[in-house]
């Protein structure tokens, strides 16, 4: 049975969707973003007062730029089928098209493990930064904060002063991905923050403002921004040669919570802890939703690999000696 619909009804049922999602929680920009699209291309195609076969529709929007990477594909196609969803719950009739159609679940992108000397050269550059707005001191402890916990980009700059509790060594991140957690600091990373609040109390003077409440501010003594904070990581990036002078390939400000991950996981096995039993901590530590989110990183970097490797080549050595 082919559906028949014309725009403003799937308007009205996108609208419908919209509101259901961010009643459960979901912001869904994303979402709301690709619907949008989406709708735009049917006006475009047939018009706001035209009669539309929804799976012609469908399948001219997904095949609308060929060559494009699969996952982009099944991250676009794969909101337009939930609208699909939804209005079959109105009519059950309404056509829903296969997940074949764009099969991909999980990106293949693979992340840039920074190496640690890598990761000195970066804290030797943001240790030295004088710039109109980010200066040393912060800019070295965000980048310090990233690598030692883990945390997101938009994690750490969220953070305001009562998060921090420096005699107990924690951070807490709230409502990120709709939950809370507390992150232990080691001893080290407390006595960098110890030195970096006092410097910011002295910003706040010299510029004789009020306290924002943010952890991280700019030397103006304003919140550091999200967008700010990832252009300066992007400038040291550059300047070291670890990303190219231009375009969007290569490492960028999130690998720094890649890099905690694998050297953790690579230090556990360099200690012959069982990486398996130690999944679960870790994954709480960053907050994944499940573990599945953690074990893409014990195949992220070939020293990791190389030891398991060598591991499983003891383990059947040993299994092999006469009794």
């Amino acid at each position: 049975m082919i559906t028949i619909v014309i725009l403003s009804e799937l308007e009205r049922d996108a609208e419908s969707f919209l509101q259901f999602k961010r009643a459960m929680g979901h912001p869904y920009k994303r979402g709301a973003f690709e619907i949008d699209r989406f709708l735009r291309f049917l006006v475009q195609h047939w018009g706001e007062e035209d009669s539309i076969p929804l799976a012609e529709a469908i399948q001219r929007w997904c095949g609308r730029r060929p060559g494009r990477k699969a996952v982009t594909l099944a991250n676009e196609f794969g909101v337009i089928r939930q609208l699909c969803l939804h209005r079959r719950r109105r009519d059950p009739t309404s056509y829903v098209p296969e997940h074949s159609w764009a099969p991909v679940k999980e990106s293949t992108f693979f992340p840039y493990i920074f190496s640690q000397d890598e990761i000195r050269r970066i804290l030797a550059v943001a240790s030295a930064h004088q710039g109109h707005f980010m200066w040393a001191s912060m800019l070295r402890r965000l980048v310090l904060v990233l690598y030692c916990t883990g945390l997101r980009l938009g994690e750490a700059v969220r953070l305001k002063m009562t998060d921090v509790d420096l005699e107990r060594g924690t951070l807490t991140i709230r409502d990120s991905k709709r939950r809370t957690r507390i992150v232990p600091m080691q001893d080290d990373l407390v006595g960098e923050l110890r030195c970096y609040i006092d410097d910011r109390r002295q910003i706040l003077i010299d510029q004789h403002c009020a306290d924002p409440e943010a952890l991280f501010v700019r030397r103006n003594g304003s919140p550091l921004t999200i967008a700010s904070a990832s252009d300066a990581i992007r400038r040291i990036l550059r300047r070291l040669g670890i990303k190219s002078a231009q375009g969007r390939v290569g490492a960028r400000p999130y690998e720094f919570r890649h890099a905690f991950a694998v050297h953790r996981l690579t230090m556990w096995a360099q200690e012959g802890v069982d990486i398996h039993a130690k999944l679960p901590w870790l994954s709480a530590y960053l907050g994944h939703q499940n573990i599945l989110g953690t074990e893409v990183y014990l195949k992220a970097t070939p020293q990791l690999l190389e030891l398991a490797s060598s591991r499983f080549e003891q383990h059947l050595r040993g299994a092999r000696q006469p009794q």
